[in-house]
C-alpha cells in the first residue's frame, strides 16, 4: 500500500507540474489541472464558436502490474476545456484493451483497469480518446492517442535457460583455470530498478571451483586436482536478482565438471618377477604368456609399449602389446628344445607411448620387470635331418635302384627307433618304395621323363615306442633325361627357290626340335647328307646358333627341267649318346619377279600364255581333258577291231596273249613280259626301265638275280612274280598278264609250242579252206605264206 501511494504521488507531481511531454509536438498552451488527480485536459473552444488553434493535451498513464485489489485500479482522467460540467460532453475510449482491459466513465472521463496486467506479457497499451457532444453526436475535439504503460514489479526470478551444464578441465590445472561461463536470464524490466540485476554465487562445489558474481565464469580454485583421486564434480550455481539483496528472487542450475586425463603417471609392474612355463612343443609364433604393467592414466595416456631388454631371450622370444587389455604378450620366435636348454631369463621394459613434458621432471616414465621361462619336456615326434629332400634319377633306370635316403631321429631323452612310410595319398601310383628301417628310396617302376619329369610325394616317420607321434617331409625327385630321341627339323619341311636365284643365296632358315630335355648349352649341328653332297644344287650353311640356312649353289633353276628338288639335311645334337637324323626338305622351283616375290610355282603355268584369267585356264584344261578322253577312246576301239586281224598272223598266237581291261599303255605293256624269256631263260633284259610309268629320280635300278641254266619255267615265273611284288616300278594293278603252263607232270606232255622242234614248214593249213567262208581270210593268208616258202626253197 505504501508503494502504491508513493507511485500515485509521483504521477501526480509529474502530471500536475507539466513535466511530461506529449508524444506529438503541440503549441504552448495553458493546462487546467485538478489538484491531486491524474487528469488529461482536452483543449476546448472559445464562446461563439471562434476557432482557436488548440489541441489535445495529454500525457502517459501508468498502471501497476499484477494488481490484486478488490476494486478496479484507477488509471487517470480525461477532461476537455469545452466541458463546463453541464453534462453535455461524452468521453469515449478506443484502441488496445479498450472495453476489455480499460473502461472510461463517459461523463467524468475517469479511466480504470478492470483486470490484473502482466508487463512481461504486454508492457504498454496504445489508446485513443474522443470528446463528443451528447446532443449533436459530433466530436468536440480531434481524436488523439495516448499510452498506458504497465509499471514493472519484481515478479520473475532469474532462470538458466541452457542448464544443466557439462564442462571439463584437465587435471593438475593451476588455480584460476577457465572451466565454463553460465548465464541466467531475468524477465523483469532491466531499465527499472534492480529487478533484473543478477548476481552469481556457488552454493555447492567449494573449495574446488569459484565463480565470478557478475560474469558467471567458473574457474578452478584448488591446484593439482588429480583425476586418479576424483574425476567427477557437481557444482550448484545460484543467480539472484535485486543485486543479491535481501528479498530478491533466485534461480539455480547444476554444472557437472569432469577432470580430463593427462599423462602424469608412469606405468608400473605390480611385481618384479614373472614366472612362465612353456612346453617345448609350442609352435613358432604362439603366445606363451602375458605380463602387465599398471598405468592409472586413461586412454592414450595409458597406452604401454613393451620391449625385451637385450640379453638371454632377445633372439628366442618377442613381446607385443594387446591393444584391448594393454598387456604384454610374449611370443615364441624360435622352437624350444628341452634337451638343449631348460630355462630362460630376460627383462621386459614397459613405457608410455605419449609423454607429457610437464611431468618428466618427476622421473622416467617406464618400469622394468624380470621374466623367467621354464621349458617343459614333451614327447616329440621324430625330426628329419632336412626340411626338404631333393633327388635325381635317370629315366629308364632299372626297377629297384636306390636313388637316395631320408633320415629322422628321436631327440627326446629316451630315444626310440624310427619307422618310415610313403604317404599313399601323395604317391598313389607307387613309382617308388622306401625301406622302413633304413629310409632308402628305390624305384618301383620304369620312369619316363617325357611322361613325367618330376615326382613330389611325402614320407612319414613315426616312433616305434609311440606310433601316433609322426612327422612328414616332402620328397622332390627330378627325372633326368637320357638322349634317346634325335633332333628333327622344325617346320617348314618345304620351301621354294626362284628360277632367277643366284649362287650363295639363303632361301630358307631352319631350326631343330628335340623331344628330349635339352641340357643348358646343347648345340645342334646341320650338314648335308653324304649322298647329296656330290655336285649339289643346294647346300646347308650352319650358323652355329642352332639354326642353319639353305643356300643355293647354281645360277638359276628351270622348272621345265626339274620342278622339285629333295635336299637331305642331317641334324646332330650334342648330348650323350649323340643322336642324329636325316630330314628331307622339298624345294620347289617357282617363277619370281625381279624383287624375289614368288609369282607362280605350278608346272602348267609354264606353257600357258601370260594374262589369262583363272576361268580361262580352267576352260582350256577342261577342253584338253575332253580331247584326251576322245583320243584314248578312239585308240581303244581301233585296237578292238584289229584283234581279229592279229589272229591270222603266222606266229603262234598262243605264245603271247595280252588281255586289256583299260586304256592303259597299249602295246608298250609287252615290254614287261617278253615271251622270249620263256623260250630262253638266258635272255634277260637287264636294267630295262618301264615306259608306262613315271620314273622316280631317287629309285635305283632294280637288281635281278641271275637265272641259272635249265631253270624250270614255273620257278622263273615265281621269281619274277616276287620281284614285281616288292618292286615300286611294277605295272599298275589294272595290268593283267596271264601265263598258261601245264607243268611237267602231265601224261599227255606239254601242249605248248614252246621249245617245239617242228618248223613252220611242217604245218599244213589246207584244212582252213574246209572251214567255210568265215575262215577264208586265214586260209588265204597261210596259203600265200606256204607258196612263198615253196618258191623260196626253189
Amino acid at each position: 500500500m505504501l508503494t502504491r501511494n508513493c507511485l500515485s504521488l509521483l504521477l501526480w507531481v509529474l502530471f500536475d507540474g507539466g513535466l511530461l511531454t506529449p508524444l506529438q509536438p503541440q503549441p504552448p498552451q495553458t493546462l487546467a489541472t485538478e489538484p491531486r488527480e491524474n487528469v488529461i485536459h482536452l483543449p476546448g473552444r472559445r464562446p461563439h464558436f471562434q476557432r482557436v488553434k488548440r489541441g489535445w493535451v495529454w500525457n502517459q498513464f501508468f498502471v501497476l502490474e499484477e494488481y490484486m485489489g478488490s476494486e478496479p485500479q484507477y488509471v487517470g482522467k480525461l477532461h476537455s476545456d469545452l466541458d463546463k460540467g453541464e453534462g453535455t460532453v461524452k468521453y469515449t475510449l478506443s484502441g488496445d484493451g479498450a472495453g476489455t482491459v480499460f473502461t472510461i466513465d463517459e461523463t467524468t472521463g475517469d479511466i480504470h483497469a478492470i483486470r490484473s496486467l502482466d508487463r512481461e506479457e504486454k508492457p504498454f497499451y496504445t489508446l485513443r480518446a474522443q470528446a463528443v457532444d451528447i446532443e449533436t453526436r459530433k466530436p468536440l475535439e480531434p481524436e488523439s492517442e495516448f499510452i498506458i504503460k504497465v509499471q514493472d514489479i519484481n515478479d520473475n526470478e532469474p532462470k538458466f535457460l541452457d542448464g544443466p551444464y557439462v564442462a571439463s578441465v584437465p587435471e593438475m590445472s593451476p588455480v584460476g583455470a577457465y572451466v565454463l561461463q553460465v548465464k541466467a536470464t531475468d524477465a523483469d524490466d532491466p531499465t527499472y530498478g534492480s529487478s533484473a540485476r543478477v548476481v552469481y554465487s556457488i552454493l555447492q562445489g567449494q573449495p574446488y571451483f569459484s565463480i565470478d558474481p557478475k560474469t558467471g565464469v567458473i574457474r578452478t580454485a584448488l591446484p593439482n586436482m588429480d583425476r586418479e583421486v576424483k574425476e567427477q564434480y557437481q557444482v550448484l550455481i545460484q543467480a539472484k536478482d535485486m543485486g543479491g539483496q535481501l528479498g530478491g528472487l533466485a534461480g539455480t542450475t547444476v554444472v557437472n565438471i569432469t577432470l580430463t586425463d593427462v599423462n602424469d603417471n608412469p606405468p608400473r609392474f605390480p611385481k618384479s618377477i614373472f614366472h612362465l612355463k612353456v612346453p617345448e612343443s609350442s609352435p613358432i609364433g604362439s603366445a606363451i604368456g602375458r605380463i602387465r604393467a599398471v598405468d592409472p592414466d586413461f586412454g592414450q595416456n595409458a597406452e604401454i609399449e613393451y620391449n625385451i631388454v637385450p640379453g638371454d631371450g632377445g633372439n628366442l622370444f618377442d613381446i607385443i602389446t594387446d591393444e584391448d587389455t594393454q598387456e604384454g604378450v610374449i611370443k615364441l620366435k624360435k622352437p624350444l628344445d628341452f634337451e638343449t636348454k631348460k630355462a630362460y631369463t630376460f627383462k621386459v621394459e614397459a613405457s608410455n607411448l605419449l609423454l607429457d613434458h610437464r611431468f618428466q621432471s618427476a622421473g622416467p616414465f617406464k618400469d622394468t620387470a624380470t621374466v623367467k621361462i621354464s621349458v617343459l619336456d614333451v614327447d616329440e615326434p621324430p625330426v628329419f635331418s632336412k626340411p626338404l629332400y631333393t633327388m635325381e634319377v635317370y629315366e629308364d633306370t632299372p626297377v629297384g635302384t636306390i636313388i637316395g635316403a631320408v633320415t629322422a631321429q628321436d631327440l627326446d631323452v629316451g630315444s626310440s627307433a624310427v619307422r618310415y612310410f610313403i604317404d599313399w595319398k601323395s604317391d598313389g601310383d607307387s613309382y617308388f618304395t622306401i625301406d622302413g628301417t633304413e629310409g632308402t628310396i628305390a624305384t618301383n617302376e620304369l620312369l619316363d621323363r617325357e611322361s613325367t619329369a618330376q615326382y613330389n610325394f611325402s614320407i612319414i616317420a613315426s616312433k616305434v615306442s609311440n606310433p601316433l607321434l609322426t612327422s612328414k617331409v616332402n620328397i622332390l625327385i627330378n627325372v633326368l633325361d637320357v638322349n634317346e630321341f634325335p633332333p628333327e627339323i622344325s617346320v617348314p619341311y618345304e620351301t621354294a627357290v626362284c628360277e632367277n636365284a643366284k649362287p650363295g643365296q639363303i632361301i630358307q632358315i631352319v631350326s631343330a626340335a628335340d623331344r628330349d630335355l635339352s641340357p643348358a648349352g646343347q648345340q645342334f649341328s646341320f650338314r648335308l647328307s653324304p649322298e647329296a653332297a656330290i655336285k649339289p644344287n643346294f647346300t646347308v650353311r650352319d650358323f652355329r646358333n642352332n639354326t642353319a640356312g639353305i643356300e643355293t649353289r647354281r645360277n638359276g633353276y628351270s622348272r621345265r627341267q626339274q620342278e622339285l628338288y629333295f635336299l637331305p639335311v642331317v641334324i646332330e645334337d650334342s648330348s650323350y649318346p649323340v643322336q642324329s637324323s636325316t630330314n628331307t626338305m622339298t624345294i620347289r622351283v617357282c617363277r619370281c619377279d625381279s624383287d624375289g616375290t614368288i609369282l607362280s610355282c605350278n608346272v602348267e603355268a609354264i606353257f600357258l600364255p601370260v594374262g589369262l584369267s583363272t576361268g580361262a585356264l580352267i576352260a582350256i584344261l577342261l577342253c584338253v581333258v575332253i580331247l584326251l578322253a576322245i583320243v584314248v577312246l578312239y585308240v581303244a576301239l581301233r585296237r578292238q577291231k584289229k584283234k581279229d586281224t592279229l589272229m591270222t598272223s603266222k606266229e603262234d598266237i598262243r605264245d603271247n596273249v595280252i588281255h586289256y581291261d583299260d586304256e592303259g599303255g597299249g602295246e608298250e605293256d609287252t615290254q614287261a613280259f617278253d615271251i622270249g624269256a620263256l623260250r630262253n631263260p638266258k635272255v634277260i633284259e637287264d636294267n630295262k626301265i618301264r615306259r608306262d610309268i613315271k620314273p622316280d629320280s631317287l629309285c635305283l635300278p632294280r637288281q635281278r638275280q641271275p637265272v641259272e641254266d635249265h631253270t624250270d619255267i614255273r620257278d622263273f615265273i615265281n621269281q619274277r612274280l616276287q620281284e614285281n611284288d616288292v618292286d615300286p616300278t611294277a605295272p599298275p594293278y589294272d595290268s593283267l598278264a596271264t601265263y598258261a603252263y601245264e607243268g611237267n607232270g602231265s601224261v599227255a606232255e606239254s601242249l605248248s609250242s614252246i621249245d617245239s622242234v617242228t618248223t613252220e614248214a611242217d604245218q599244213d593249213y589246207d584244212y582252213l579252206t574246209d572251214w567255210g567262208p568265215r575262215f577264208k581270210v586265214l586260209a588265204d593268208m597261210f596259203g600265200e605264206e606256204e607258196s612263198y616258202n615253196s618258191d623260196k626253197g626253189t
